[in-house]
């Protein structure tokens, strides 16, 4: 499971679930398991969890565990697949949006600059996107809207501008060719960073993950039970964003919706008002974890 993936704030995640041993429990974000391993360890012989991973990857870290049920598929159909195995609410849900290390690791999916070879990024390798068929398919403005979007590229106009001016002279196919369309654009103290935005956009593209995110969350609300605990683990401002005006206010542009008396009328009750971030141990000992902001809202009983 480490070799796999580290996950980041761990304990905090766990205490924030508040986890009832007979209760009925998601980890949306299954990967090696390390989440799914420890609410196994505090559910009872009667309680329950359901894991969803869309990677095939992640199936080779299945819990053989009678209460255990593995679900190969994105998070974005989570309300259906409960249905499917005759789950109407449950008492919580984790999500550790973070892509594994296991990912970044694997120099044949193209998620890391760090190694030469093919520009995938499909967290599902049966999608039918690369990123080499977007940076090859997609037009100035599109990709240009991408860079800036998901990347948050200043020169995003720029960089997708040589994106079009590469492509007309070479297909692109490789991680190098990527990394030989944005050598102008980074200079030696932001070097990395601005590689890592670049291709942090492309995966967020490639893999629809913010329309995920906001479809996994609306159905978490409808399937918590009263006073069940949404748990997410965000690693971008994108992501974070997103969670931090849900739980706020029930909806994702953060717009505060009063009741008749004037009151704040949102779906949750926030458990951390301030964003709980890994210590300095946990981020000497998993470097990966720095960026892991957690947010923990309960569901407001009726």
């Amino acid at each position: 499971m480490t070799a796999y993936h580290i996950p980041a704030l761990l304990n905090e995640s766990l205490e924030g679930l508040n986890i009832c041993p007979s209760g009925v429990y998601v980890d949306v974000t299954f990967g090696g398991g390390g989440h799914s391993r420890e609410i196994l360890d505090r559910l009872g012989k009667n309680g329950r969890l359901i894991a969803f991973d869309q990677d095939e990857d992640a199936a080779k870290n299945i819990i053989d565990d009678r209460r255990f049920t593995f679900v190969r598929s994105n998070f974005r159909f989570l309300k259906n697949f409960l249905r499917y195995y005759n789950v109407e609410q449950v008492d919580g849900i984790l999500a550790d949006l973070g892509v594994s290390s296991h990912h970044f690791d694997d120099s044949e999916r193209g998620f890391s600059f760090r190694f030469k070879g093919g520009l995938d990024m499909r967290m599902n390798r049966n999608a039918p996107k690369k990123a080499a068929d977007i940076l090859n398919e997609y037009s100035e403005e599109h990709l240009s809207d991408i860079f800036f979007k998901y990347g948050e590229l200043k020169n995003a106009r720029r960089i997708a501008s040589s994106v079009v001016e590469y492509r007309l002279a070479k297909k692109i196919e490789k991680v190098e060719d990527l990394l030989t369309i944005i050598e102008p654009f980074t200079f030696r103290e932001k070097e990395k960073k601005i590689l890592a935005k670049a291709f942090q956009a492309l995966r967020i593209e490639v893999n629809g993950e913010m329309e995920a995110l906001t479809e996994m969350l609306m159905q978490s609300l409808q399937v918590l039970k009263p006073g069940g605990r949404l748990i997410v683990i965000s690693y971008h401002s994108l992501e974070d964003r997103l969670v931090k005006n849900f739980f706020r206010t029930g909806n994702f542009e953060g717009v505060q919706v009063k009741d008749f008396y004037g009151n704040p009328d949102t779906p949750f009750e926030l458990i951390n008002r301030k964003v709980i971030v890994p210590s300095e141990e946990e981020q000497h000992q998993n470097p990966r974890s720095r960026s892991a902001k957690l947010r923990i809202a309960e569901k407001k009983q009726v």
